[in-house]
């Protein structure tokens, strides 16, 4: 059976049409790349211009002077080494704690069979429909109850409890060969050897797309770090950037905001491959 597609086989291999499709189909791609690009073009190059320039109408697509002031001085002025490492600490606890306890609860889901199982699963799925921004006043009373503000336990322990990525690793867990955990548990292995040594290095796929949705969320969360920290010094750097730019050239905040989405740009580039293939594993039964 042949795979229909836009173009026939006879009509691509004939010269005229080979021409007109890759003609198009480059065009397209520069299309698309030009669209995503050019943003952050826009934004790198903003940081190189002098004030005057950047507020210029029409605008300059390229810098009369390339300047390096503008980020130099949003690394010192705003204080970015700081405020990037307190982001760090953050998003590193949150994905630490998220990973191990999403983990075990998952694999408990789908391989213990605890009583009542799907009716936790359903539970915690239902915390899905409910609205971020309706949950917010009662997480900050439970945190300030707790003595957690100003505190990185306020952003771990919240982020611990994430439906989604949970569901995402149990349905992966279900999907895992039924042999090889068999063949586990016939050779004397326990439940968390198993877990361990069996259903852990099968899901290094999952586990690479969990971690990376953990690390974004926190990374580019606003709204519950700037509640619970009102301390400036202990705030993350999307926080900070805001708090910080009310007397702060336009040069140095967009040169501030080019340093602070250099570690997501690094982490998607390095690990893009581990998301599409994290998101197609649970696509099929293997």
């Amino acid at each position: 059976m042949s795979t229909r597609t836009l173009i026939s086989p006879a009509t691509l291999a004939r010269p005229r049409g080979r021409a007109v499709y890759w003609t198009v189909f480059s065009a397209v791609v520069a299309l698309f790349a030009l669209a995503f690009l050019f943003p952050v073009y826009w934004m790198v190059t903003g940081a190189m211009k002098s004030p005057d320039e950047v507020a210029r109408t029409p605008p300059t697509l390229v810098p009369e002077q390339w300047r390096l002031d503008g980020y130099t001085d949003a690394w010192h002025l705003m204080q970015l080494p700081q405020h990037l490492w307190n982001t760090v600490v953050q998003a590193a606890g949150a994905w630490a704690f998220q990973l191990v306890l999403c983990t075990a609860a998952a694999y408990a889901l789908s391989r213990l069979n605890p009583v009542f199982g799907k009716v936790v699963l359903g539970g915690i799925l239902a915390t899905l429909m409910v609205p971020a921004q309706a949950l917010v006043v009662p997480k900050y009373l439970t945190v300030a109850d707790l003595g957690l503000l100003n505190d990185p336990l306020a952003i771990w322990l919240p982020a611990v409890a994430n439906a989604f990525n949970l569901y995402l690793l149990k349905r992966f867990f279900d999907q895992l060969p039924r042999d090889v955990l068999e063949a586990a548990e016939i050779d004397g292995a326990g439940k968390l050897r198993i877990l361990w040594s069996v259903v852990l290095p099968l899901s290094r796929p999952v586990l690479g797309v969990v971690s990376i949705f953990a690390l974004v969320a926190v990374w580019q969360d606003f709204l519950w770090p700037l509640m619970v920290f009102s301390d400036t010094d202990k705030q993350p750097i999307g926080v900070a950037l805001v708090q910080l730019s009310q007397n702060i050239q336009l040069t140095v905040l967009i040169a501030a905001m080019v340093i602070a989405s250099i570690p997501m740009v690094a982490l998607f580039l390095v690990f893009q491959r581990h998301i599409v293939a994290g998101i197609s594993a649970g696509s099929t039964k293997g």
